[in-house]
């Protein structure tokens, strides 16, 4: 890859901590409290309204005190107590793309499902606005086990989460320090905090390289206190060159068009504050991963540029219920929408085993 096509593919998620764009400022974005939260209750999803479930939204507050706005599904037809699942992701987009298709047809197999934006991000609250933690968000997904272990209709027992994406490798460091997890799906998995330190493949992977990347940042943060506001990071490439990689065609074909924009999602739109995803740089979401008893499931796409981050993560993983599933001929956004190639009926059937 030359370094020209390297640079397009570094700037696809908004996450690769580069200051080098000239976007505009992020002023009048920056404000958003609980008590101005006024949810949309029209259907302004990505994809079709099943009819073989309820939809709701819903709220709740995570360990922070950031009040988390989700979309909450549930089967229309049910017995008794349900098993629950918690869906975020990816990284940068909103409950009414991928996570939240998903979590209805989660819903539609028979579990209760609520799908939720970050910290930061969507129609949830948290100021300043498009910044990301490793630690808060991982916390979003333990906040989200809070609700759904406190609702009548759920067995508190039988609770899962799924992350895709980037929220892949947060629902990992999620089950890890959450023992009320009973099982963990990640999708088409990005490990956030090797990004940050390595760059896409690794190629960063030296200290000079950090430190240009954390000199850069820090003189960003100077730049932002100054103007009182933060810049943003630019989302997907807009217009994609011709000679972008296939993977950053793929980014484009879901973000930026009828089939997956949604305006408010970062990656459709301008993306991250350029410092708001910097404390991944100094943080490795894999620590623990070994210690993991609760079963997890790994699902990458054979073709998927990210592939290499989900079969590492696997290594990590101990146990008999752990899980690495490769899709053929499938890339890493066929694993988005694309409801030939996410396998749904194999999740289910993971979740129905472990959730018990």
């Amino acid at each position: 890859m030359n370094k020209k096509i390297f640079a397009v593919a570094m700037l696809v998620t908004s996450v690769m901590f580069s200051c080098s764009q000239d976007n505009n400022s992020n002023k009048g974005n920056n404000d958003k409290n609980t008590e101005d939260m006024e949810l949309v209750q029209n259907w302004d999803k990505v994809f079709p309204q099943s009819d073989k479930v309820n939809h709701t939204k819903v709220t709740f507050k995570n360990r922070y005190g950031i009040t988390l706005a989700a979309d909450m599904y549930s089967p229309k037809e049910h017995n008794g107590k349900m098993a629950a699942i918690a869906v975020s992701g990816p990284f940068g987009a909103v409950k009414e793309q991928s996570s939240g298709l998903y979590a209805q047809t989660m819903a539609e197999k028979g579990f209760l499902t609520i799908a939720f934006d970050p910290s930061f991000t969507g129609e949830s609250s948290g100021t300043p606005r498009y910044m990301a933690s490793p630690d808060i968000n991982t916390e979003d997904f333990s906040a989200a086990v809070d609700f759904l272990s406190n609702l009548d209709s759920v067995d508190s027992g039988k609770i899962g989460i799924i992350g895709i994406c980037g929220w892949g490798g947060l629902a990992i460091n999620a089950a890890a320090i959450d023992t009320r997890i009973k099982a963990t799906v990640v999708s088409t998995m990005y490990d956030m905090s090797r990004m940050a330190a390595k760059g896409y493949f690794d190629a960063d992977d030296s200290p000079e390289k950090r430190y240009q990347a954390r000199k850069a940042l820090n003189e960003q943060r100077t730049k932002d206190y100054k103007a009182g506001s933060y810049d943003r990071a630019g989302g997907v490439i807009d217009p994609l060159p011709d000679d972008a990689p296939q993977f950053v065609k793929d980014y484009y074909d879901y973000y930026k068009t009828k089939r997956g924009y949604h305006s408010r999602s970062l990656n459709s739109n301008e993306g991250w504050n350029k410092t708001g995803t910097m404390s991944f740089l100094n943080f490795t979401l894999m620590d623990y991963a070994s210690e993991i008893r609760s079963a997890v499931m790994i699902i990458h796409g054979e073709k998927a540029h990210s592939r290499y981050m989900g079969e590492t993560a696997f290594q990590k993983l101990q146990g008999d219920n752990k899980q690495l599933m490769i899709i053929p001929d499938a890339t890493h956004c066929d694993l988005y929408d694309n409801m030939n190639k996410i396998p749904f009926d194999k999740i289910e059937e993971f979740f129905n085993k472990y959730l018990q």
